[in-house]
């Protein structure tokens, strides 16, 4: 094989100059050997091999595969809704919309585990992609269904393109698949993957080199939307630093920072695995007040003062919009909940130890099923007023003073 066809990962596995049924019969031929544990009468790809024995220890079988993993659509909206790869989708489709065009494959993409959050294509391909359990919602992980795309993408960690008997499962041989891994321009870790598939007959060399540009474009699209999220930070946090008395930051949930008053600058803080409202240690800086923001935190180098508290006013009062008011030492900003944040924040404040998902499930909508349901209005909700509110169980954080003025109860629609 390595006479017939490139062996350096990131390389298309059909060039340009090769004969893809001849090169699909030599795979055949390799993938037999390689499986009955007979000499193959050609070394596979480097990047093909190495997820061949990964999964070979995981114990696929190569005949099936590990059975259909699929997880349910409330599961899958929650991971959709949650997910970074949603702000860019309109990039990913965009991207690749003359790949998709004549029907002949797929668009997928799918998570940073291999779960297939979305695909688009003509109907003929989406039938055939069915017929392999290739839906949304399923699950395309290495250990799943062996070598492709997809999972060989996420456990190489760069583009790769699958063609024909190069699948580890004999049911994919007539397929050919390329992805390439996103990655969260702020962290390095990889979002998820975005994948082109489709019939082996339809494999070209450029595929590989346009799946993983695209990759890139969405990477870019994602730090310009980082970009905006910091300016929108800095917004809010240039009255409260103008009013501090001593050195503070104002920086995101990840530590990157948008605003400095009187301290060195830098581009990002390291913070604590989970941090709270209050004191905490920090290495760069020592003892300091941490006070929400919303999307980040105001990071104040604390001094002799005891520390202080963060006060959060649930206001509800009369028949103007409620409203949400935080406020800490050096100042105070207010968001206006929507009716359903409203009802869970109520909530929250009369069960001050905290409830789980399923607990608040049942007080919310009568039943104790809708956990997927409160999981994604929380996730939303923790977004908007940033480190007021802690998971496992949902709980106002330590650290929080809470006042409620009035009972939402009396109007709110459930």
């Amino acid at each position: 094989m390595t006479a017939t066809s490139p062996s350096r990962e990131g390389e298309p596995a059909v060039g340009a100059g090769d004969d893809p049924r001849q090169y699909a019969a030599v795979l055949a031929a390799v993938y037999d050997a390689a499986m009955s544990g007979s000499r193959p009468p050609a070394r596979p790809r480097d990047v093909i091999g190495e997820s061949w024995r990964r999964v070979l220890r995981a114990g696929v079988d190569p005949e099936r595969g590990r059975g259909e993993s699929l997880i349910g659509a409330a599961d899958l909206e929650a991971r959709r809704a949650q997910s970074p790869l949603a702000l860019v989708l309109d990039d990913l489709t965009g991207g690749l919309d003359a790949v998709i065009a004549d029907g002949d494959n797929i668009l997928v993409i799918a998570d940073a585990v291999g779960h297939v959050l979305w695909r688009g294509g003509q109907t003929r391909v989406l039938h055939r992609a069915d017929r392999l359990g290739f839906v949304e919602g399923a699950d395309w992980g290495e250990q799943s269904v062996g070598t492709n795309a997809i999972g060989t993408a996420l456990m190489s960690g760069g583009p790769v393109q699958v063609f024909s008997a190069e699948h580890f499962v004999r049911t994919h041989h007539t397929w050919t698949c390329t992805g390439a891994p996103i990655r969260d321009p702020r962290t390095d870790a990889v979002l998820g993957v975005v994948d082109v598939s489709g019939p082996a007959a339809t494999i070209h060399p450029t595929t590989l080199a346009l799946v993983s540009a695209v990759a890139k474009l969405a990477e870019s699209q994602l730090r310009e939307h980082h970009r905006r999220r910091l300016d929108e930070l800095r917004a809010i946090a240039a009255p409260i630093l103008a009013r501090s008395s001593g050195p503070a930051l104002a920086v995101d949930p990840d530590g990157w920072v948008a605003a400095v008053d009187s301290v060195a600058p830098c581009s990002r803080l390291l913070l604590p695995g989970t941090p709270q409202p209050g004191r905490t240690w920090l290495h760069a800086l020592g003892a300091c007040e941490f006070e929400p923001l919303p999307g980040g935190w105001l990071v104040r180098v604390a001094d002799d003062r005891d520390p202080t508290t963060t006060l959060v006013e649930l206001d509800f009062a009369g028949n103007r919009p409620p409203t949400v008011r935080v406020s800490g030492a050096t100042g105070s900003w207010t968001q206006r909940p929507s009716r359903r944040h409203t009802e869970i924040l109520a909530l929250l404040a009369a069960h001050p130890a905290g409830l789980s998902a399923a607990a608040m499930s049942e007080q919310l909508f009568g039943t104790d099923d809708r956990t997927v349901t409160v999981r994604a209005e929380m996730s939303r909700l923790r977004k908007s007023l940033g480190g007021v509110l802690s998971a496992n169980p949902y709980r106002f954080a330590a650290g929080v003073e809470i006042t409620t003025v009035d009972d939402p109860a009396r109007s709110l629609d459930r």
